[in-house]
């Protein structure tokens, strides 16, 4: 921690700074931009979920940032795939709370692409810091009348003496009935962290193909490729168990990498996205609640969770920069 007569206002060094976005698709949404003065930074979007949309380390991204750029929450189609259209991805969508994946129709009740819960603004959104930690605290609604209300109450700690970010999520059904819950953190890997010189580490026992076309190169899940035109889409679902998950991505090329790490207690179900189209050139390591087959799909294998009235869950996932090979050896 540097001494602060060094400075005069702390975000010389770190801290949080809050920006809003002048024109486009983007324009008024809130952007918190921090920094912990040890290389990295990265910027909660506040009205989208308070999701992570950029992460970088010593001047070099980690995350992939889609086409779409940012899009405010009032463009947000949910009919089937709709979600695509303003799907931002940044380094990391949180996906859920009553789908994840596929568009569906689950007992009577038509659900889009992923759910809503991504496209939802927080409310009471601060932030506060010590010696130890910047901490950005906000609150997502996901509720309506005549219909589901759950509560998810997120934390996100940025130490300030090591490279890492821990996300805590509370998430509470202040309902009177119970409810489906989904959640997926959609972690969104890009250049030039990812390349096809990037390498790629999971603890899974085992791994198993979503779909024919996943199956093809079942035996190079861990190998990354260039960008391809025309490239189609695999998921390969990681079955990971014991105390402490992670999964780990590193590149030479550039010296650098970062390790998520997760309880698999909780967040039971881990999603591989492998997709490296030209322009769409992304990895997702996605850990969660669930698969993103659709809830339906969740219903009849009989893994979909649910949060009874007054109820809620904690998850957590810590996300640790890896700043040279030799951490990458250690894992």
């Amino acid at each position: 921690m540097v001494n602060p007569a060094y400075y005069g206002h702390e975000t010389q060094i770190f801290g949080v700074e809050e920006h809003r976005l002048v024109g486009g698709k983007g324009d008024s949404m809130r952007l918190l931009e921090v920094k912990n003065g040890l290389g990295l930074d990265f910027t909660v979007s506040a009205d989208r979920c308070a999701d992570i949309s950029r992460l970088s380390f010593g001047g070099v991204n980690y995350g992939f940032f889609s086409v779409n750029g940012y899009v405010a929450p009032s463009y947000y189609d949910d009919r089937g795939y709709g979600w695509l259209k303003s799907f931002t991805a940044g380094f990391l969508t949180t996906v859920g709370f009553l789908n994840a994946g596929n568009p569906c129709i689950d007992e009577g009740v038509a659900l889009p692409q992923h759910g809503g819960l991504s496209h939802l603004p927080a409310e009471q959104v601060y932030w506060e810091s010590d010696p130890q930690a910047v901490r950005i605290h906000a609150t997502v609604r996901h509720a309506g009348i005549f219909a589901e209300k759950l509560i998810l109450d997120r934390t996100i700690e940025c130490s300030l003496i090591k490279n890492e970010i821990v996300i805590t999520d509370h998430a509470e059904n202040m309902g009177d009935a119970r409810s489906p819950l989904m959640l997926l953190y959609h972690l969104n890997m890009g250049y030039p962290l990812l390349s096809e010189t990037a390498q790629l580490k999971i603890s899974s026992v085992s791994v198993e193909a979503c779909n024919a076309r996943a199956a093809e190169d079942i035996d190079t899940w861990n190998i990354m490729l260039p960008p391809q035109k025309g490239f189609v889409e695999q998921c390969y679902y990681h079955h990971v168990v014991g105390g402490t998950g992670h999964a780990a991505v590193f590149n030479p090329a550039i010296g650098k990498g970062l390790i998520v790490r997760f309880d698999p207690s909780s967040l039971d179900c881990f999603t591989e996205w492998k997709m490296m189209g030209h322009k769409d050139y992304v990895l997702g390591l996605e850990p969660g609640n669930c698969y993103p087959d659709g809830r339906d799909v969740m219903r009849r294998k009989g893994k979909l969770k649910f949060l009874e009235p007054g109820e809620s869950r904690k998850y957590s996932i810590t996300l640790q920069i890896l700043e040279n090979a030799e951490q990458w050896d250690m894992i």
